[in-house]
């Protein structure tokens, strides 16, 4: 008896919250299906779980969008409000067709979010139930909560900070066109940390910048909306076809993996529909790994927060017939911890730095135009 409430005050605790008495249990059974987690409180809208997490600490909340009386968009914001920390993980049926809802919930400090499928036979089966322990690991594993530290730097410090900076590498490093190319890759936590450095880049930007971002189809769209709404350089979600330009950031699709081939001289995305590889699709190894055959001849390697290792073998490949120079985020900063620590343990890493100053290592170490 002694031996199971041990292994029972181990277990992290899980708080659902959902109007469907029908999702409430098949989570229920998937969550408490895992030695990992078990679920100690259920709530049927944003108003009853605010009641709950006013008096209660939990290690994860699974959070609907749609609900009645209080719904998930406006429970983040008046936790915000409210300074109530929280580790959220959104599923909800709207983040497969909002996908905007989706950006603006971890906008407001959800770690993380899966789709749930509309399909009850899929919902029972092991596709999504390995899908959604994996992200609420990730999402109870997270070294940061709903409530983050402001940045030290606001942003019209921040926009005055860069363009010094655009002016200091101009005067001292002129750079030819074409050298060079940033490749970034993300997952857990990325979404939000992109924002910190996405922005930060200017136009002038002597590169192109490639980033792998771990989510499914029809989410990174909106996420390259979000991100160019905020940002100096222009943000696409990177088509098949694209020529990679210099000073234009270019997000790899959903649900495909995306290379870089040379198609008339020039570098040329292009996809591939492999099979998920580290579990994921797009997956950043084959996107470093591509950059094996480019023009490029260096490529500046970014490895931001997310769970697992993606990034790691691609760049040791990558590193054995191009020149690279790897920039981790560092673990203070990091939501997860799990892809810059692979990186660093490999050895390559040149620099592990906060994530407030990556821009700038990236501007230093590309120059402008």
């Amino acid at each position: 008896m002694t031996i199971n409430s041990n292994i029972s005050r181990m277990k992290k605790k899980i708080l659902i919250v959902d109007d469907s008495a029908l999702m409430r249990r098949v989570m229920c059974d998937i969550i408490n299906s895992d030695e990992r987690f078990q679920v100690v409180e259920q709530a049927f809208d944003g108003e009853a779980a605010y009641e709950l997490l006013k008096k209660n600490q939990y290690d994860g909340v699974v959070l609907d969008v749609n609900m009645p009386k209080i719904n998930g968009i406006q429970l983040l914001r008046i936790l915000q409000k409210d300074k109530i920390r929280a580790r959220i993980m959104m599923a909800s049926t709207d983040t497969k067709e909002g996908a905007s809802v989706t950006m603006e919930a971890l906008d407001l400090g959800a770690i993380d979010f899966i789709e749930k499928p509309a399909n009850i036979v899929y919902l029972k089966g092991n596709e999504f139930k390995d899908k959604f322990l994996e992200t609420l690991q990730a999402v109870v594993s997270s070294r940061q909560t709903n409530i983050q530290a402001a940045s030290a730097v606001p942003w019209t410090k921040q926009d005055e900070n860069t363009q010094k900076l655009v002016n200091i590498v101009r005067k001292s490093k002129p750079v030819v066109g074409g050298q060079k190319v940033v490749a970034l890759a993300c997952s857990t936590g990325g979404p939000k940390a992109l924002q910190s450095v996405i922005p930060r880049l200017p136009a002038e930007l002597a590169a192109p910048v490639l980033i792998v971002q771990h989510m499914p189809k029809g989410f990174t769209q909106s996420l390259a909306e979000r991100l160019n709404s905020l940002s100096k350089i222009k943000v696409k979600e990177a088509a098949e076809g694209d020529v990679l330009e210099n000073g234009v950031a270019y997000i790899s699709m959903g649900g495909k993996h995306m290379n870089v081939v040379t198609r008339g001289g020039k570098p040329t995305i292009t996809y591939t529909d492999e099979p998920p590889r580290e579990g994921v699709k797009p997956c950043a190894n084959y996107m470093y790994e591509s950059l094996k055959t480019s023009s490029y001849s260096q490529i500046i390697c970014v490895v931001l927060t997310g769970m697992g290792a993606d990034g790691t073998k691609g760049i040791v490949n990558l590193g054995t017939s191009k020149k690279i120079h790897v920039i981790a985020q560092d673990e203070a900063t990091s939501t997860v911890y799990g892809m810059p620590k692979a990186i660093a343990a490999s050895g390559l890493v040149d620099q592990v730095v906060p994530l407030d100053d990556v821009a700038q290592e990236i501007i230093m170490n590309v120059g402008v135009k």
